[in-house]
């Protein structure tokens, strides 16, 4: 005899879409606590772009230099979003790749690409909290001045901007081990900040590296932060975004095949 519609846990009565949302922030809590609980991603993820910023961007202001508080306000943003992007994705999904985590998920009644989505989420929100740091740094202590609609521009930029560098940890995090990610990772991030004149303009080195910087995905970003504070920039904004976008995508592609693959 089947059970009256009353003995149905209310969960399992709802609506689909309220089914799917609750997955995905259950995710998105759980991936949160996890990275909270990892202070060795956290602190460095957080407080390395402020500090930086304080050291080099407000120092340089200081002395004389009007435009570099300002320069280096949209370009540590960048900084902050190419680290939360790249290590949030490749060091934890190539750990996860090693500790059975996929065989796992595919046993879960849930979405199969809701930790793909939590973890974006995750990295935004990491993003946002740098780009408000270096925020408060511009304005408290290097005389930055900008029209609110500049700061939102800003930070629309930047924070968005963190999605084409999970695609490519996601595709790094698919192919290396959980020993290997972390190297990979730092022999990318920290020349591609150099040469993407996220330190310091590329008007200040050798030509040949303004000429190879569109090459790297963090130039077009910076570019793009550049622009939203009023910045000279060498190409129009949605060239910036149409390059960030087949960049993107193509390493969300390759790694979609990857795991698929191997899971």
């Amino acid at each position: 005899m089947n059970a009256p519609m009353t003995d149905v846990p209310p969960a399992s009565r709802a609506p689909a879409t309220v089914r799917l949302w609750r997955c995905h922030l259950l995710d998105a809590k759980c991936e949160l606590l996890r990275l909270l609980r990892e202070p060795m991603y956290v602190i460095p993820t957080l407080l390395f772009p402020a500090l930086f910023y304080a050291m080099f961007g407000l120092l340089l202001g200081a002395r004389g230099s009007a435009g570099a508080a300002l320069y280096l306000l949209a370009t540590y943003g960048v900084f902050g979003a190419m680290g939360a992007g790249l290590f949030g994705f490749a060091v934890t999904l190539a750990i996860d790749r090693e500790r059975g985590f996929f065989a796992l998920r595919r046993a879960l009644p849930a979405p199969p690409g809701a930790w793909v989505v939590a973890r974006m989420a995750m990295a935004m929100l990491f993003a946002l909290v740098i780009v408000l740091e270096l925020a408060v740094l511009a304005v408290a202590f290097g005389g930055v001045s900008l029209a609110p609609a500049q700061w939102a521009l800003l930070w629309l930029v930047t924070v968005p901007g963190v999605l084409p560098f999970c695609a490519i940890g996601l595709y790094i995090g698919s192919l290396a081990s959980a020993n290997a990610a972390p190297a990979i990772v730092n022999l990318l991030f920290l020349p591609m900040a150099f040469l993407s004149g996220l330190w310091l303009p590329l008007s200040m080195l050798p030509d040949v590296f303004a000429q190879l910087a569109p090459l790297w995905p963090a130039w077009h970003l910076a570019q793009l932060a550049l622009w939203a504070t009023g910045q000279p920039t060498a190409q129009p904004p949605w060239l910036h975004l149409l390059v960030l976008a087949a960049m993107g995508g193509a390493c969300f592609v390759l790694a979609a095949r990857r795991l698929s693959r191997a899971g």
